[in-house]
C-alpha cells in the first residue's frame, strides 16, 4: 500500500502529509480520517507499519511537521498550540472531514492542543507513550529515559531514531523547551473529546503511573498497555490497529 505524499503551506510553513487509504478513498470528507502525529525529531516514519495497518480500514495521514522528515527547519520556535493548529488545518486543506488524532510522544502534546482548538473537528484522541511525566521534567532525565529506551526498541526503530534526529537536529533543539514545558495533564482536564492513552509495558519514558494518572484526568480516558517500548505502534502494528478502530467506533455508537 503506498503512500500518496504532498507538502502544503499553512501561513507559510510546510508540513507533509503522507496519505493511505483503501480504495476511493484518498480524497473523503465525509468520513473519519485518522491522522498520524510524530515525536519530537521523528516523522511519519515511526508510524510506518501502524499506519498501514490502520490504513487498510481507514482513510490515515501521517504528518511531517515543519522542520523534521526532510523538511527545512522553521527558523524560529513552534509552540505546542500553533503545532496543534497547523496539523488541522493542514490535514483538512487536502479533503478529510472529522479526525481521529494520534500522537506519539511529543505529538501527544500536538494532537492534544489540536482537540482544544478544534472541539468541533476533533473526534478522539489516541495518545502513544506520551510526555513528559510532572515529576521527569528535566533535560537530563528525558535524556536518560531516551538512552533506556534505545535498548528496548528494535534496531530498525533506532536506525529511524538516529537518521530523523540528525535530520531533524536544527527544529529538535527550538522545540526541545515548548516540549519540557508543556503540561498535558492540564489540557486533557478541560477536553470533551474520549482519551485512549497507549503505552508499551517496558516504555522507560511515558512510564504506567505517569500514563494511567493522563487517562484518569481526561473526561473520558482510558489506559491500554502493549507488549513493547516507547515506539509500541510500530512493535504491535496489528493490535494497535485493533485498538484505533475500536476505539473510533466508540463517539459513533454514542451519538446513536
Amino acid at each position: 500500500m503506498r503512500a500518496r505524499v504532498e507538502t502544503v503551506r499553512i501561513d507559510g510553513l510546510p508540513v507533509r502529509l503522507h496519505t493511505v487509504a483503501p480504495a476511493g478513498r484518498v480524497r473523503d470528507p465525509a468520513g473519519t480520517t485518522v491522522a498520524f502525529v510524530h515525536g519530537i525529531g521523528m516523522s511519519h516514519r515511526s508510524f510506518v507499519r501502524s499506519q498501514r495497518a490502520v490504513g487498510a480500514g481507514h482513510r490515515t495521514v501521517a504528518v511531517d511537521l515543519p522542520g523534521f522528515g526532510r523538511l527545512p527547519a522553521a527558523g524560529r520556535r513552534l509552540d505546542m498550540a500553533e503545532l496543534g493548529d497547523l496539523v488541522v488545518r493542514a490535514v483538512r486543506s487536502r479533503g478529510a472531514g472529522d479526525l481521529v488524532l494520534v500522537g506519539q510522544s511529543m505529538g501527544a502534546q500536538v494532537v492534544a492542543e489540536a482537540a482544544r482548538q478544534h472541539p468541533d473537528t476533533v473526534r478522539s484522541l489516541v495518545l502513544v507513550g506520551p510526555v513528559i511525566a510532572a515529576e521527569r521534567r528535566s533535560v537530563a532525565l528525558a535524556a536518560l529515559d531516551l538512552a533506556r529506551d534505545g535498548l528496548v526498541e528494535t534496531a530498525r526503530m533506532n536506525g529511524v531514531l538516529i537518521v530523523d534526529y540528525l535530520r531533524g537536529a536544527r527544529q529538535y533543539s527550538r522545540e526541545l523547551g515548548p516540549m519540557m514545558r508543556y503540561r498535558l495533564e492540564d489540557t486533557l482536564a478541560g477536553l470533551e473529546q474520549p482519551v485512549l492513552v497507549v503505552r508499551g509495558t517496558r516504555d522507560p519514558i511515558a512510564r504506567h503511573d505517569w500514563s494511567a494518572r493522563l487517562a484518569s484526568t481526561a473526561r473520558q480516558g482510558v489506559l491500554t498497555e502493549l507488549p513493547g517500548p516507547h515506539h509500541v505502534q510500530e512493535r504491535q502494528p496489528v493490535a494497535f490497529a485493533r485498538l484505533v478502530d475500536e476505539f473510533q467506533r466508540v463517539p459513533e455508537r454514542e451519538a446513536r
